[in-house]
C-alpha cells in the first residue's frame, strides 16, 4: 500500500531527518537520500528503527545496495536511473519502487516501467538547487493524466500552496522542508 505522505530527506536543507521521521503519521513513507554521506550506513539504520517502530515505510534513494543493508522497503531512483527498474523488479519483485519525473518525457517514460508510483516535481517554486520551472495544479494534473501510475506531488508545497491539490488525481504528497519545520 503507497503512503499518502512522502518525507525525502536532503542533509543540506534538513539538518534532523530523524526528528522529522519521529513526528511523521503511521503508514507516511521516509525517502532516505544519502548524497554520498560517509556514515549513510549508520543514519539509514536509525531510520529504520524509526520507520519499523512508528509503521512508516523506508525508501532508500538511487542506492539499492544500500537499501538492501538497512531492510528497507524499497528504492526512489531519480529520473537518471529510472532504468534501473526493471532489474531490480526482477531481483525484488515486492519491494516498493518509486521514479522521480521532472516532465511529460519523462512520466511518459517511467508510466512505461513496472514501478509503484511516480514523483512528478516541481509543482510548485521549490527551494532545491536541482529545481526547473514549477508546473503549478494544470501542469501536474495533465501529466497524472498522461500515466496510469499513481503520481505524488514535490516541490515548493506549504500550506498556502497546497489548495487545489486533491483535484490533480495525485496518490500523494511529497516534501523536503515543509515537513521539517512543521508539527506534521
Amino acid at each position: 500500500m503507497l503512503p499518502a505522505l512522502l518525507f525525502f530527506t536532503d542533509p543540506a536543507r534538513v539538518a534532523d531527518p530523524e526528528a522529522v521521521a519521529q513526528r511523521l503519521p503511521r503508514g507516511a513513507g521516509v525517502v532516505f537520500r544519502t548524497f554520498g554521506a560517509p556514515d549513510a550506513i549508520e543514519q539509514g539504520l536509525r531510520l529504520r528503527a524509526i520507520t519499523t517502530a512508528r509503521e512508516l515505510i523506508l525508501l532508500v534513494g538511487a542506492d539499492i545496495a544500500l537499501a538492501e543493508t538497512i531492510g528497507a522497503d524499497g528504492v526512489h531512483l531519480p529520473e537518471r536511473l529510472r532504468d534501473q527498474a526493471a532489474a531490480l523488479r526482477r531481483l525484488r519483485p515486492k519491494v516498493l519502487i518509486t521514479v522521480a519525473a521532472h516532465s511529460r518525457a519523462a512520466v511518459k517514460a517511467a508510466g512505461a516501467l513496472d514501478v509503484d508510483a511516480l514523483v512528478v516535481s516541481p509543482v510548485f517554486a521549490s527551494n532545491s538547487p536541482s529545481a526547473g520551472p514549477p508546473l503549478g495544479l494544470e501542469g501536474l494534473s495533465a501529466l497524472v493524466r498522461a500515466t496510469g501510475k499513481p503520481v505524488y506531488a514535490l516541490g515548493g508545497l506549504r500550506p498556502e500552496t497546497a489548495e487545489g491539490l486533491e483535484k490533480t488525481g495525485i496518490v500523494g504528497l511529497a516534501a523536503v522542508e515543509a515537513l521539517a519545520g512543521s508539527q506534521v
